[in-house]
């Protein structure tokens, strides 16, 4: 068992398997923000109550959903932001457990799918910024959604490049490609993680930890 699951997840091919890590990243990813969207959603619903119930991620002044969740801009379309998550999410998983399977998508589907997603990881991160630099406060769950929406679309990112699906002039996609085929895409990626974490550590510090 465990030397067909070894097979499957390193197969001799380079590109069929950086395809089953790409999209067994973009399933984790996406299985993740949905769980994170379903609480959110469930917390908006509390807050809707009008009850003042305790959210179950307050957890001290810094890292409090309620406070988030009860700024404007967690509804920005006057509804719950996280709603958009469980639209969203079950595409991705569907694409990711294709793409698993073998499947080969459309060019014009997977730029469609790049320009949605890049939509959404552009959201996510001005949603990080207001909650970070605005409203003062930090969403345990809202960070889980940030992190895997950023995994999902470098992911993503990596794949479409790679298969010349997002219509690049040629001297750029010969470009993006030399750039992904050296890894470089990854040590963006873990720049950018690295980044955030130290961006919140250095503002908020010990009070992480109250």
């Amino acid at each position: 068992m465990l030397k067909r699951l070894r097979f499957y997840l390193l197969p001799t091919d380079k590109d069929v398997r950086d395809n089953r890590w790409i999209f067994t990243s973009m399933l984790v990813g996406a299985l993740l923000s949905l769980i994170a969207s379903l609480a959110l959603s469930a917390d908006a619903i509390d807050l809707a109550s009008g009850t003042g119930a305790k959210l179950s991620c307050d957890i001290n002044a810094v890292l409090s959903c309620s406070t988030v969740n009860s700024h404007p801009t967690a509804s920005i379309f006057g509804f719950p932001n996280s709603f958009l998550g469980l639209m969203a999410e079950p595409i991705v998983i569907t694409v990711a457990v294709a793409g698993l399977a073998g499947v080969r998508f459309p060019r014009a589907f997977m730029a469609a799918a790049q320009v949605g997603y890049t939509l959404g990881f552009i959201f996510a991160l001005w949603l990080f910024y207001v909650s970070y630099a605005v409203i003062g406060a930090l969403c345990p769950w809202c960070l889980l959604v940030t992190l895997t929406t950023t995994f999902v679309w470098f992911a993503l990112t990596r794949y479409n490049i790679r298969e010349n699906n997002l219509y690049l002039p040629k001297k750029a996609a010969a470009k993006a490609k030399a750039f992904v085929a050296a890894g470089y895409d990854k040590l963006v990626l873990f720049s950018f993680v690295v980044l955030v974490l130290a961006m919140i550590i250095v503002k908020y510090g010990a009070d992480l930890f109250v």
